[in-house]
């Protein structure tokens, strides 16, 4: 069984057309390279011709990983986003508890994530364990460099 993501619209849309260039333009390039690569002769030794078929391996599952996110991903309808508790598409700002430090990020998908933007997947240890929780709560995050403890000091409306 298929995992379902749920995604913005935005989201969706970036990954049809990310999935549209794969295969209007780097699959024909792909052919290309091979059939060049085939005029060249005996494709038993042809470097081209192996560096050109691992390539298209690489592409076709490239392709077929995006058709399944496609198939599977469910827009969120934003105006069902609660800001009371933690949830999807909620912009967060946390206070470390150790230094004082206050960060924001928004919690998205897996596919939409971009850190340099402030926005983290909902599958990240920060995004799990801010899930659920509301204002003014603390909570223990094990992070690959300990455990470090956060007040949740804002939920709103992300993305």
């Amino acid at each position: 069984m298929a995992k379902v993501t749920y995604i913005t619209a935005e989201g969706l849309k970036k990954l049809k057309a990310d999935l549209e260039r794969l295969i209007s333009v780097e699959r024909p390039a792909i052919s290309k390279q091979i059939g060049e690569a085939i005029e060249k002769g005996d494709i038993s030794e042809n470097a081209e011709y192996d560096a050109a078929k691992d390539a298209q391996g690489m592409l076709e599952a490239k392709i077929a990983k995006l058709q399944e996110q496609v198939a599977n991903a469910r827009i969120i309808d934003q105006s069902k986003i609660d800001c009371s508790s933690v949830q999807i598409l909620n912009k967060v700002t946390i206070k470390n508890k150790k230094n004082n430090a206050v960060m924001a990020y928004t919690i998205v998908s897996e596919t939409e994530a971009d850190l340099k933007a402030g926005k983290i997947s909902v599958n990240t240890p920060i995004a799990q364990g801010l899930l659920g929780k509301k204002i003014g709560d603390e909570v223990e995050i094990q992070v690959p460099s300990g455990v470090i403890p956060f007040e949740v000091v804002n939920i709103e409306m992300g993305v």
